[in-house]
């Protein structure tokens, strides 16, 4: 995991040169126990299994118990602004529906950003009609059918869902329908999730040894979608995660499989980098992200680089940072950005 990030900004006279942004980027190969690098268990820690022998995770998803979490605590917030992406292998060995009394509708296999606040608070429930602020995942439903004295299928579904942190009854897409695609058991397929904040739109890929499984059809956070321009979500941690049917009167699930060479991929900390003279001081400008420190550095020969400022936290605004005591020459410079 990056812990410190270079963003170079080159001044010679009034030409200003930026560099391109890295993206922030978590992989895990379960090579070693990833429970030493930051991963956490929440609930039922039965449901996660590190197999050293062939370096994979073996998760459970069953409806039976409480909301559980395999997680990484992201050390920033993500909202409908940021991009992200998320791709991983998996080899479901067994998916069903209908395995509690009653309950033959289907539960999700949840993969994707969650707000740790809300998903570990007793009152997050992810089933039909739940109270579940603050989701951005791609999710799995297998096969099912809803039972109300006429029977109403319910087809496999492959699907991104986002759920503001004020509406939180409402899901996108509007329809799992239109997502209608099995995945196989017994067989890897390599999962990509990404969504780009610019066209607000999620995008999911599925394939198998390479080979696409078919068309998804994006999805756009959009009145359409439940999404007005105003709602938000705020995430800050990834998880594999199994849903509870606790309150839930229709759905459930049970499942088994194994996951691996998953990659998380976030927004860099700088972004939108300028800088220039303001009162005959020279600043940078940039969005930020929180739980981030900034410094200013300057240098006159690109290889010796001094603190121009103090370490600011970010605030996730435009952040200043100023050289009040630059030299009388032309100087380079570039931002900081470091884990507190």
């Amino acid at each position: 995991m990056l812990k410190k990030i270079p963003f170079a900004l080159a001044l010679a006279g009034l030409v200003l040169v930026q560099t391109s942004a890295n993206a922030v980027t978590f992989s895990q190969n379960f090579s070693a126990n990833p429970t030493n690098t930051g991963w956490k268990i929440f609930g039922d820690t039965n449901l996660f299994q590190w197999n050293s022998i062939d370096q994979n995770l073996a998760v459970t998803w069953d409806s039976t118990k409480s909301n559980s979490f395999f997680y990484l605590p992201l050390g920033t917030t993500l909202t409908r602004n940021d991009d992200f992406i998320m791709e991983f292998d998996l080899n479901l060995h067994d998916i069903a529906s209908g395995v509690e009394p009653g309950k033959t509708a289907p539960l999700q296999l949840g993969f994707g950003f969650l707000n740790s606040t809300n998903a570990m608070s007793i009152n997050f429930k992810r089933g039909s009609f739940g109270d579940a602020p603050n989701v951005a995942e791609f999710d799995y439903y297998p096969y099912g059918y809803y039972d109300f004295g006429v029977i109403y299928p319910s087809p496999a579904a492959t699907t991104p869902s986002f759920i503001s942190e004020v509406n939180s009854i409402h899901y996108a897409p509007a329809s799992i329908s239109v997502y209608d695609n099995e995945l196989p058991t017994n067989q890897t397929v390599h999962i990509k999730f990404s969504y780009t904040a610019s066209n607000q739109t999620a995008v999911v890929a599925v394939t198998t040894n390479g080979i696409s499984m078919g068309s998804f059809p994006s999805l756009v956070l959009d009145t359409n979608n439940n999404f007005a321009g105003s709602d938000e979500f705020h995430v800050d941690m990834f998880s594999i995660s199994s849903y509870s049917s606790a309150g839930d009167d229709y759905d459930s699930v049970l499942a088994h499989g194994i996951v691996d060479n998953l990659v998380v991929t976030l927004p860099p900390p700088v972004q939108n980098l300028t800088g220039t003279f303001s009162n005959g001081v020279w600043q940078a400008r940039f969005n930020d992200h929180f739980n981030w420190l900034f410094t200013l550095e300057r240098s006159t020969n690109l290889i010796s680089w001094t603190d121009a400022s103090l370490p600011a936290s970010g605030n996730r605004t435009n952040l200043f940072l100023q050289d009040t005591n630059a030299v009388s020459e032309k100087a380079f410079y570039r931002v900081r950005a470091a884990r507190p």
